[in-house]
């Protein structure tokens, strides 16, 4: 649907590439030229973005520090008639970015939400690393403490389904630590590093093995991991 099909003020959540740009879908592309102007996590960023596809638009700095005001004040330009599109620096605005406060400030108005799907790196992982796909539990970032960690991962330990957790460079080694002590060196994962860009590197073993190799290797760039059932395994 063409934004010029909402001739009334509405959202629209814009998935961006998570790496290659090619992978920014023509529906996107379109809304961005048409709107009119784009709220985004970081305007240095999405700059880089309109520049490649030649489109000039104003830029509003819409961020975690600033969202609890800002969101009432896009929402009352939404619903006074401006199509406004959301940005994250990469992947999906809400999921592990801002934008829900937003979101649910234009339900609480009943404005237009307008989802354009695309990139995000959690469901990419997963349909890439060979773990079961049929059920599965989104965790975003853990939390910056060991003991919270160790919680978190007790938790979810039985769970009939596979973990997706997005983790840090500078924490990921430590994370594969606290994996192999919480669940077991034989408990299987895939570690996703830089998914769609040129050192893009998809590991599935168990987390000894991938950390062994996770340790051979760069720990620069962006890490997504995928954690299988227990008891799962390749045989």
């Amino acid at each position: 649907m063409s934004p010029d099909s909402h001739p009334s003020g509405c959202l629209f959540l814009v998935a961006t590439p998570i790496g290659n740009l090619g992978d920014l879908s023509p529906r996107a592309s379109e809304t961005l030229k048409d709107c009119d102007f784009i709220a985004c996590e970081d305007t240095r960023i999405s700059a880089k973005l309109l520049n490649h596809l030649k489109i000039q638009k104003k830029l509003i700095s819409y961020r975690e520090e600033n969202e609890k005001t800002k969101c009432v004040e896009l929402a009352t330009q939404i619903e006074a008639g401006q199509k406004i599109a959301l940005l994250s620096d990469a992947g999906y605005p809400c999921i592990s970015d801002p934008g829900f406060r937003l979101v649910r400030e234009c339900h609480k108005k009943n404005l237009k939400v307008i989802p354009i799907p695309g990139p995000n790196a959690a469901l990419t992982a997963l349909a890439a690393s060979g773990l079961p796909t049929h059920q599965f539990t989104y965790l975003g970032f853990l939390p910056k403490k060991s003991a919270q960690v160790m919680k978190i991962l007790e938790t979810w330990k039985e769970y009939d389904g596979s973990v997706i957790l997005y983790e840090s460079k500078y924490k990921i080694e430590k994370t594969l630590s606290t994996i192999m002590q919480v669940m077991g060196q034989e408990r299987f994962i895939c570690l996703a590093r830089e998914l769609t860009k040129s050192h893009e590197s998809i590991f599935t073993g168990t987390v000894q093995e991938v950390a062994k190799r996770q340790a051979s290797r760069s720990g620069k760039g962006e890490f997504t991991l995928v954690i299988a059932p227990s008891g799962y395994s390749f045989s």
